[in-house]
């Protein structure tokens, strides 16, 4: 296919964990969230979750050549071309991590790292889309979502920078900038709703050579209990729930690792 029949180019499509422990990464999301998980013999026994019978996101098991890589949500993005997005990212600066390979019939896939040092995936549609059901933001209201990917957000120290080089390599040219202040820079993917997520200035609070990077907020209808659960399931909060002019959210590390936030309707 030529163009992604799921998502636009340069939307988020899809989120894979990378465990230390996918047993306990299978039997936490499944307890948190109600996934169940499916692994592929065929494709190293990579997981793909599903929330009520849909997808929602996937997970592999760390590789034995790479014992020292840390447990991590990866968010990819629609591409036309793999190759292509390749190529261009290196000529603006971003390296590849992991080269464009095929994935079977799925697709084509890559890691990319943007200028920052923060990393990215990428996916090219061939009979899989992405994503089979996501969450929804409007106007800070949370919808059909407990348990699903909802919001997906890069942080950076490097504001303009960052822009201008998702803008040119992913085709970003519908962002909507909803505070420019130097105490709250943040745009959005897009102009109208569905916005997706957005990029973040973080200068003004990340450590001074954080490349910062993106972040996946998966939907909860009720934040402080969904906190709660994953405690008690052996995770870790390090940004207490709070309400915001967007939501309800919290940042917590599940019990490998991987950092993921929560978002929902205020408290």
């Amino acid at each position: 296919m030529a163009q992604n029949a799921a998502h636009k180019a340069g939307d988020p499509c899809w989120v894979d964990v990378y465990s230390s422990d996918p047993d306990r990464t299978i039997a936490f999301y499944g307890e948190l969230f109600g996934w169940t998980a499916e692994r592929n013999e065929d494709f190293g026994g990579y997981i793909t979750f599903r929330k009520d019978g849909k997808a929602v996101g996937g997970g592999m098991g760390r590789m034995p050549d790479d014992p020292d890589s840390p447990d991590q949500w990866t968010i990819y993005l629609a591409v036309d071309d793999v190759e292509a997005t390749a190529k261009a990212a290196t000529s603006h600066g971003g390296q590849i991590v992991v080269p464009p390979m095929p994935v079977g019939d799925l697709g084509s896939m890559a890691i990319l790292g943007d200028p920052a040092g923060a990393g990215v995936g990428v996916w090219q549609t061939g009979t899989f889309g992405g994503f089979e059901t996501a969450g929804l933001v409007e106007g800070g209201q949370w919808r059909d979502h407990h348990g699903a990917p909802s919001w997906f957000e890069l942080t950076t120290r490097d504001f303009a920078g960052e822009v201008a080089f998702y803008s040119a390599v992913f085709g970003w040219n519908d962002l909507f900038p909803i505070s420019d202040s130097p105490e709250f820079r943040y745009s959005t993917l897009h102009s109208t709703s569905p916005m997706l997520g957005g990029v973040m200035d973080g200068s003004s609070f990340l450590p001074e050579g954080s490349p910062g990077g993106w972040s996946v907020y998966f939907g909860a209808d009720d934040v402080d209990a969904t906190i709660a659960k994953a405690v008690e399931l052996g995770a870790t909060v390090t940004a207490p729930a709070e309400d915001t002019p967007y939501g309800r959210m919290a940042t917590i590390v599940d019990p490998n690792g991987a950092r993921f936030s929560l978002g929902g309707d205020k408290g």
